[in-house]
């Protein structure tokens, strides 16, 4: 992919953890599986891969919580215990880092390379790029 993160913080939604990772992104993958809906409550998970070694953790990794679905292969993820928040992980077989795209505090500047499990997407995300766009929340007609 030939992108680096210099410098890029990250941290829950409640600031409890935080976390800043350096060095080259391997991918970036958009991923509509049901899994990943599930655990977002999203259309899809955003995530960035990188190597385990590129993360430093500032502070509340005590307040990190690991959760392996035990019926998939390899399907992981780490979230604030206080938030509920998403935040890297190394997957389980040690050698790649996880970030959930959301968790980093700086707009960056790379694209995803791809959309993967698209035959598994909702329906309904079809849509999105049709419906209105407002700049915060509409109020009521």
């Amino acid at each position: 992919m030939g992108q680096e993160f210099k410098q890029a913080t990250g941290q829950c939604l409640c600031g409890a953890v935080k976390y800043i990772v350096n060095g080259e992104i391997s991918s970036f993958h958009i991923c509509y599986c049901s899994r990943c809906r599930h655990s977002t409550g999203s259309a899809h998970a955003s995530n960035i891969f990188t190597k385990p070694e590129n993360i430093k953790w500032l502070c509340g990794l005590d307040n990190v919580q690991r959760f392996e679905l035990q019926t998939a292969k390899s399907w992981t993820k780490q979230f604030c215990k206080q938030c509920g928040s998403g935040l890297p992980y190394i997957n389980r077989s040690g050698t790649f880092l996880v970030i959930p795209a959301g968790s980093l505090d700086e707009d960056i500047e790379i694209q995803p390379d791809d959309r993967i499990f698209c035959d598994d997407r909702a329906q309904w995300i079809e849509g999105i790029h049709r419906s209105p766009e407002f700049p915060a929340l509409p109020t009521k007609s």
